[in-house]
């Protein structure tokens, strides 16, 4: 079934229908998302850089640290950072997926997101700069509900991904970019993404958990695909991507990811 177009979600004007001036904007908290597996090399200094970038900007900030079952330390380092910084963690008794992960991050910022806090959701291996996140934040005041961390503007900087893996993921987006043209979005498959607050918490309303209903990597373009149907307004921002920074293996899996976000495509296509 499809979902049915509603009103847009998010208003951000002022009651003159102009955008408020900056004075007149209400101070945002921000609520960073991390959805985590085994990233007990990584949390660590990911943390340490959020919280730095936060102090250096003078942003109020929360950090959901959701932990999907992992088998390392990746929560005993969150608890550890809790000292110092503020993180709330949520644990999975057993490996549910990114997509549950991401899903029930999302659902505990938008319950506790007021209208004009930004939700960021950034992936827990050290590779997304948390400096960008100043650059998400602006686009949100300009007036976007979404925003995302885009491979594919100028002044994007990728170090470290294998060659074949950047082609695909271009050619996943050109394909999603021809079969769902959706204005100011690029990048279909970026995990690195902020949302306002008010259109996080319209979107929970109305699909509840569906907002995120595919378990791998290809739930990014789920949430995409259901977004572009409720009127939101998407901006971008130059991803820099510091692969190099990671510590161990990638979990993505190329070729049943590929297949998969094919199969979603077509079944959005064909309005399933």
């Amino acid at each position: 079934m499809s979902e049915a177009a509603g009103p847009p979600i998010g208003n951000r004007q002022s009651a003159t229908g102009n955008p408020s001036p900056p004075w007149r904007r209400p101070r945002s908290r921000i609520i960073v998302v991390l959805p985590a597996y085994n990233e007990e090399a990584n949390l660590g200094p990911l943390l340490e850089r959020i919280d730095q970038a936060m102090f250096e900007n003078g942003d109020d900030y929360l950090v959901v640290v959701v932990d999907d079952g992992s088998s390392d330390g990746t929560s005993r380092v969150a608890e550890e950072h809790a000292a110092h910084m503020p993180i709330r963690l949520q644990r999975h008794a057993t490996n549910e997926g990114l997509g549950a992960t991401i899903r029930d991050g999302l659902l505990a910022a938008a319950a506790m997101a007021a209208d004009e806090d930004i939700v960021v959701v950034m992936d827990a291996d050290n590779s997304h700069t948390p400096g960008l996140i100043r650059s998400i934040v602006q686009r949100v005041q300009e007036g976007c509900d979404v925003v995302i961390a885009s491979r594919y503007r100028p002044g994007s900087c990728v170090r470290g991904v294998p060659l074949h893996r950047r082609l695909l993921s271009f050619a996943a987006s050109l394909l999603l970019r021809v079969l769902f043209p959706t204005h100011g979005v690029r990048d279909y498959t970026c995990g690195y993404r902020g949302y306002r607050g008010r259109a996080l918490r319209d979107a929970v309303a109305r699909l509840g958990a569906g907002l995120v209903s595919e378990d791998g990597f290809q739930c990014m373009v789920d949430i995409l695909l259901r977004l572009r149907t409720m009127g939101v307004v998407f901006g971008e921002v130059p991803l820099i991507l510091r692969y190099d920074l990671k510590a161990g293996a990638s979990k993505l899996r190329i070729a049943p990811t590929i297949i998969r976000t094919l199969r979603l495509a077509v079944r959005r296509r064909l309005g399933r």
